[in-house]
């Protein structure tokens, strides 16, 4: 494992050599005994972007932000699937000597928990403002949405291929701008948080556009394990004021229906920035399991 010294206040960055030789890197707070959180970022997003710095030396909280395969210092893997994810972070939770793991899946890096989850990799996950499981809400879907799934469907290579020769950290930030809640772009532009999502936005395509291009295909494919079939515990976090259109469209009423057990907690007056908004309620009762 390769370690690099933090300056000051910032995270610990790490990377293990996998089997095929690839790198899989990861961002690192908190006390390193304490219990580990996986944290899945958003669309496009390197691990360098945590949350809750500040509570986790309290809950005896690690949390180590994952970078997914071709985004930040994650070496590309053009044929990641939901499977490929969950065999790579196998092999980290296993070269760390992880116990008692816990994730935290934050809107496209939702599913991605989920896959952990379908692993058994994990004793609970939370999923924030989570992308939902889009085909079974299609009929609540806006059009953009529904034709990237028509897309996808269609022709997949190509969809991977256009999106990957169009998409940048600038695009991206766009998007998300564009379809984010008035509080949350309140935040984006007075407080930090905006250049710090930026940051992890320039920071996931170093590589180039090609990890989100893939990861945007995976993700629009069904959920890598049936809500019905999950049998880790679930607590799904959404806001009532959000208004992406690629995070649940009913806030998360029929995940929680779904799967066995689930939690569910809508929140009056929040958008979908919820790990840095809230991120004490998420931490709280995720380490509560």
């Amino acid at each position: 494992m390769d370690t690099d010294s933090p300056a000051p206040g910032q995270p610990t960055a790490h990377a293990i050599r996998l089997p095929d030789g690839r790198d899989l890197a990861w961002s690192e707070w908190g006390p390193p005994d304490g219990r580990p959180v996986l944290f899945c970022p958003g669309a496009g997003m390197s691990g360098v972007l945590g949350f809750g710095v500040d509570v986790l030396p309290g809950l005896g909280l690690r949390l180590l932000a994952v970078d997914r395969p071709g985004l930040g210092r994650s070496t590309h893997d053009p044929a990641k699937t939901y499977t490929s994810w969950a065999g790579d972070v196998g092999h980290l939770v296993r070269a760390e000597g992880l116990r008692r793991v816990l994730a935290v899946g934050f809107s496209q890096g939702a599913p991605f928990a989920v896959a952990l989850a379908g692993a058994g990799l994990l004793d609970a996950v939370a999923l924030v403002a989570g992308q939902d499981d889009l085909r079974a809400q299609r009929h609540l879907l806006v059009p953009e949405v529904a034709g990237m799934l028509d897309a996808v469907d269609a022709d997949p290579d190509g969809f991977e291929r256009e999106v990957a020769e169009r998409a940048d950290a600038a695009w991206l930030w766009q998007v998300i701008a564009a379809t984010a809640a008035p509080r949350d772009r309140s935040l984006y532009g007075t407080t930090p948080l905006g250049a710090a999502v930026r940051t992890a936005l320039e920071d996931g395509f170093r590589q180039g556009a090609a990890g989100y291009a893939r990861d945007l295909r995976v993700a629009l494919g069904p959920w890598p394990v049936r809500p019905e079939d999950i049998r880790t515990p679930v607590h799904l976090w959404y806001g009532a004021d959000d208004t992406s259109t690629v995070h649940s469209p009913d806030r998360g009423h029929a995940l929680g229906r779904r799967i066995p057990g689930a939690r569910l907690t809508v929140l009056d007056g929040e958008g979908g920035a919820l790990p840095w908004t809230r991120p004490r309620e998420v931490l709280t009762a995720l380490a509560a399991v």
